[in-house]
């Protein structure tokens, strides 16, 4: 990769899976709570698409009030898990910000945001919907497993207005999420046409 990763605080440590030729895509993943990006960049490896690379940054560990303040590797504060739960609002924003430093990390080295695509699992998949839903540039799209919509009240006013990103949202049968998470459902469904 070209350029300096030092400004960019998380991509200094993120783990990257290359191409294997001239890199002209990227997919920003990120992981869920007290994980890292090193499980995913595993993952990933599988993948192995020629022009594509992948960025499994890792979160920092702050402590998690879900978790009775543990420290932990979190992209923002939990404070439960119902929709209708405290919300860490700077947290999510902050996070946010981090990520769309990557996203103009990787415009200004080539890769157009059309060609630069969000994924994530659990809290990593809620930071990439927001993040997707709020950046000023339309990315290619959205992979979000398992997770939710952070700041759902703030939408559709928060939304950068980029109503034609297709977004992938996945959730497991056993997962017993998937009632609470309706609302993200909903959201996509109201705001966002079908592709």
């Amino acid at each position: 990769m070209c350029g300096n990763n030092m400004s960019v605080p998380l991509l200094a440590e993120a783990v990257t899976v290359s191409g294997m030729e001239k890199e002209t895509a990227a997919v920003i993943f990120l992981h869920g709570l007290g994980d890292s990006g090193h499980g995913w960049a595993d993952t990933l490896t599988g993948i192995q698409l020629p022009h594509v690379k992948f960025i499994c940054p890792h979160a920092p560990p702050i402590p998690v009030t879900l978790n009775m303040n543990a420290m932990m590797p979190a992209w923002f504060d939990l404070k439960g898990l119902s929709p209708d739960s405290a919300e860490d609002e700077s947290g999510i924003k902050k996070a946010a910000d981090n990520i769309k430093a990557i996203i103009e990390h990787e415009v200004k080295n080539g890769i157009p945001p059309h060609r630069i695509m969000l994924g994530g699992f659990s809290q990593g998949g809620a930071l990439s919907l927001y993040t997707a839903l709020t950046c000023q540039h339309q990315l290619a799209g959205v992979v979000a497993l398992s997770c939710w919509l952070p700041l759902h009240r703030s939408f559709p006013s928060a939304s950068s207005g980029h109503k034609n990103i297709p977004i992938l949202q996945c959730h497991g049968e056993m997962d017993g999420m998937i009632p609470e998470m309706a609302t993200v459902k909903e959201f996509i469904e109201k705001y966002m046409p079908r592709v």
